[in-house]
């Protein structure tokens, strides 16, 4: 599945999928893994993996609309 995407993409879907992981150990454990590990970094890297949200929802979008 990653060898079909292009380097953007495949970023991005790593950025959702270690994004999903850090919000399943804040709601399960009220964890914030980025705010011990890098301290005041923790908000640009959720900035960073927000993007990444955001970007493969535009790429989904055009997938949906050029089939169309």
């Amino acid at each position: 599945m990653l060898k079909e995407m292009d380097l953007y993409t495949q970023i991005a879907f790593v950025l959702v999928v270690v994004g999903g992981i850090l919000w399943g150990l804040f709601g399960l454990f009220n964890l914030n893994l980025l705010l011990v590990i890098l301290g005041g970094l923790s908000r640009l890297i959720e900035i960073i993996v927000g993007i990444g949200a955001g970007w493969l929802c535009y790429k989904v979008y055009l997938e949906k609309f050029k089939k169309m």
